[in-house]
């Protein structure tokens, strides 16, 4: 996995700019894009990639025969048709195990992203948001493309419609886009991986020996790093994205600031959030009928998303379940209560539900909730704790300092005093070779969101 980080990096990332950029036009480019990414996802996939190729094809014939017969009821099943394909693959490689199949597939790396951007393409060309890709090549890109194959942000089709089709780069999107990067690249490394180090030493002992503050210690630093993980992916595909020309959607906004459990979600995995409100919760009725019903199945299916596990969607339901809460009377009745205590307990509530969705042995994710609610007898202290926590005190405490918006701040009091352009780019360069040399010296490097 390290090798192939830095194999990343510094091999296959330049080269593929270095022959994107060769040509000017933007059909020789999406050739290029397309051959890389096939390439990037055959490295880990070598087998999978013809079911993503295959998969990408089956959609596409489907959805120009839905634009052709759009309005009637042959146009209808061509859509339902490729649903019914998408999700089907889907649920037999991802969910082939729960429910005991005669067979259990490996898991393709990204089947979840990319089967949900299948489906809101096809569901848009039904819906005449769009018009259907008659291109072959262009269609496999779209689906392909590989800064945001793996871990998102989820991409509609109409979000770069016209970029697919005719795109140009700047000398100024380009510095942006490797600014991003390299941000992301700084969150995964840097942050992630070094606190998830430690939340692993604790989430993966024996929890019935945890102390209270050992406990909650140990979920928070997980917090933090999935955060970091998965914000950090984020970044490095958005800045890959404004590199070769794309504008990805942003999939995060500072989430760990938020007000209520609602505002959580409107600021975490934000393209997630938005396919399921718009292609789920919606078509049941959304808010106008069974409101409580259709929130219920949605935060079921969002949690039954994120893994093969029982405990995913007993998270989705407990997030659907506060989310309820909240609509029927709490919103309203902590309205005028100040920040300074909204904030806070939106974050234990987010906290807990992070420790249902790290354990999906249910068994040890009882003897853990006990731990954090002080019923295993462990005590409120321990002394093992304090020194896993000693050991990242720097990085935990920067962590949780950029959780807040920061980092816009001090971007915005650097351009006014008018020297951003120059610090920016030796910055860039300073953390890729700081990210490079931790990648070389750990053993540590796990992306969360690969396995969804």
């Amino acid at each position: 996995m390290i090798f192939a980080d830095l194999l990343f990096l510094f091999a296959f990332l330049p080269l593929n700019l270095l022959i994107y950029f060769i040509f000017k036009k933007t059909a020789f480019r999406n050739i290029v894009l397309v051959a890389f990414s096939l390439f990037f996802y055959a490295w880990g996939e070598p087998v999978m990639v013809f079911l993503l190729i295959i998969t990408a094809e089956i959609n596409r014939i489907l959805a120009f025969y839905t634009e052709k017969h759009r309005g009637t009821k042959k146009g209808k099943a061509f859509a339902i048709t490729a649903v019914a394909v998408t999700l089907s693959l889907l649920a037999v490689f991802k969910y082939g195990g729960m429910f005991a199949l005669p067979f259990k597939p490996s898991l393709p790396i990204g089947i979840s992203f990319y089967s949900f951007q299948i489906i809101s393409y096809v569901t848009d060309v039904y819906k005449g948001r769009i018009k259907a890709q008659k291109s072959r090549l262009k269609f496999l890109m779209y689906v392909s493309l590989y800064p945001q194959l793996i871990a998102g942000p989820i991409v509609r089709y109409s979000d770069i419609a016209e970029e697919i089709d005719d795109r140009r780069v700047t000398a100024e999107n380009f510095s942006t886009g490797v600014t991003r990067f390299t941000l992301g690249l700084a969150k995964k490394v840097i942050l992630a991986n070094q606190i998830g180090s430690a939340a692993e030493s604790i989430l993966g002992g024996d929890a019935s020996v945890l102390s209270v503050t050992g406990a909650w210690l140990g979920v928070a630093l997980f917090a933090l790093q999935i955060y970091y993980d998965f914000s950090g992916y984020s970044d490095m595909a958005i800045g890959l994205g404004r590199i070769f020309g794309f504008t990805f959607p942003e999939n995060f906004n500072y989430p760990y600031i938020s007000s209520s459990i609602t505002e959580f979600w409107r600021r975490w995995h934000m393209t997630l959030g938005g396919f399921f409100r718009d292609y789920v919760y919606i078509p049941l009725g959304g808010g106008r009928r069974h409101i409580w019903r259709n929130l219920l199945i949605t935060w079921f299916l969002t949690g039954l998303w994120h893994g093969a596990s029982w405990n995913f969607a007993l998270w989705g339901l407990y997030f659907g379940v506060l989310i309820i809460i909240e609509k029927a009377f709490l919103l309203k009745l902590c309205e005028k209560l100040p920040a300074i205590i909204k904030i806070p307990t939106t974050l234990l509530f987010v906290t807990f539900g992070w420790a249902i969705f790290y354990f999906t042995d249910f068994n040890k994710m009882l003897i853990f909730i006990k731990s954090l609610l002080g019923l295993n007898n462990a005590g409120m202290f321990d002394i093992i704790t304090p020194n896993i926590i000693y050991d990242k005190l720097f990085l935990v405490i920067a962590a949780i300092i950029l959780c807040a918006p920061i980092g816009r701040y001090i971007e915005s009091a650097m351009n006014k005093l008018g020297f951003a352009r120059f610090i920016i780019p030796f910055l860039n360069a300073a953390i890729i070779i700081i990210c490079a040399v931790m990648l070389v010296g750990s053993t540590y490097n796990p992306f969360l969101y690969y396995r969804f």
